[in-house]
């Protein structure tokens, strides 16, 4: 049975206004999150990605608007609620986890306090005692050990895994029914990257949680996510289920994306990198952002923004190699295809990836089943 969107994302476009002009940071993105799945956004820095998370819950700065496009969440318009109505929204509808968990903190508070802050907020009816108990299943629900001990420390006395987790417990104070981390791992260490991503999925899975996960990792998406939404210049260049995106990638910026992870570093000795600097978006460039940095450019990929072209019910990506005049081009998609599977195989990552596909298989088998 397939699953009902809980946030709807229509033809959204943001700019900044600046002396120089408008920057165009997010540009005509729809996208759909579902009740209980993990939908990874992919991207460079400075694609467009926080700013696109930002407009979801209103809290652009100063200098940004929404010039057009619309968020519905479970069918309510979320440009026509009142501030209040938003706040009310934020943390229980949808929360964010931010980039720095340093940053996030205040200092001067303790972990127990500035949890605490948010459950009374949305529940100010709780008495004192309710409210620790709360503060309290929410610590150990991030796996912090000791929670009672842990209730009266300040941030500059945990590591930078466990200042995550209290992030991680602010944003689940209300248990919202939709997550949005904005690249939660980005400042850990592999170890404890590896352990936030476990913990994450548990509590997912656990309260039903739908989440957008932002990040520039692939490496990461392979670890969490059900499906992949590819971000490049404000756009987005291709989405569809993980082991699509993976498998068969069709835009050649995730060609980039995807040979830049360090399993294929062996096989061509050092990892490849993509050539070359995003664009400036004031204005954008015409055509495919992606055109001065992709050696299969085509001459139409300058002069015309390409549509989507579906490569299957579910995978689609928006770049010309897909157009059926372009013939040639396929046959280059083919042989790289070909290269890419014989690059997985010898590194000993497609079981990884056989494995989770074959799960997801059964267990859609198992939900259409009646």
């Amino acid at each position: 049975m397939k699953k009902e969107n809980v946030l709807e994302i229509h033809n959204l476009s943001v700019s900044f206004h600046r002396a120089e002009g408008e920057t165009q940071a997010v540009r005509d993105v729809s996208l759909s999150l579902r009740q209980g799945e993990v939908l990874a956004l992919v991207g460079e820095s400075g694609c467009g990605k926080s700013v696109l998370c930002k407009s979801l819950i209103r809290l652009l700065p100063k200098g940004a608007d929404v010039k057009s496009g619309s968020i519905r969440m479970e069918g309510k318009e979320l440009s026509q609620l009142s501030e209040k109505e938003m706040c009310k929204l934020r943390g229980e509808g949808i929360s964010m986890i931010f980039q720095d968990p340093l940053t996030s903190l205040n200092p001067t508070m303790t972990i127990g306090r500035q949890i605490d802050e948010t459950v009374k907020l949305h529940h100010p009816s709780w008495k004192k005692e309710r409210r620790k108990e709360r503060v309290l299943e929410l610590l150990k629900l991030v796996g912090i050990e000791e929670a009672g001990k842990r209730y009266d420390s300040y941030p500059y006395q945990f590591s930078g895994g466990m200042r995550q987790r209290c992030v991680m417990a602010i944003a689940l104070a209300c248990n919202p029914k939709i997550l949005i981390a904005d690249e939660p791992t980005t400042a850990l260490d592999v170890t404890i990257q590896a352990e936030i991503l476990k913990q994450l999925k548990e509590i997912q899975q656990k309260l039903g949680t739908s989440i957008l996960f932002v990040t520039h990792d692939l490496g990461v998406v392979a670890q969490i996510a059900d499906r992949v939404a590819v971000m490049y210049a404000g756009k987005i260049v291709e989405y569809g289920m993980a082991e699509e995106i993976f498998y068969d990638a069709r835009h050649p910026y995730t060609w980039g994306l995807l040979h830049a992870l360090p399993y294929y570093a062996k096989e061509r000795g050092g990892l490849e990198i993509i050539p070359g600097f995003p664009p400036h978006l004031t204005p954008p460039p015409a055509g495919d952002a992606f055109a001065i940095r992709d050696q299969y450019a085509l001459r139409m990929d300058y002069e015309q923004m390409p549509p989507f072209f579906a490569v299957s019910e579910t995978h689609y990506a928006a770049t010309w190699l897909l157009d059926e005049r372009a013939a040639e081009a396929r046959k280059l998609i083919e042989e790289r295809k070909s290269r890419n599977r014989s690059i997985r195989e010898e590194g000993g990552n497609k079981d990884k990836y056989e494995e989770k596909k074959e799960q997801k298989e059964q267990k859609k088998e198992q939900e259409d089943s009646p």
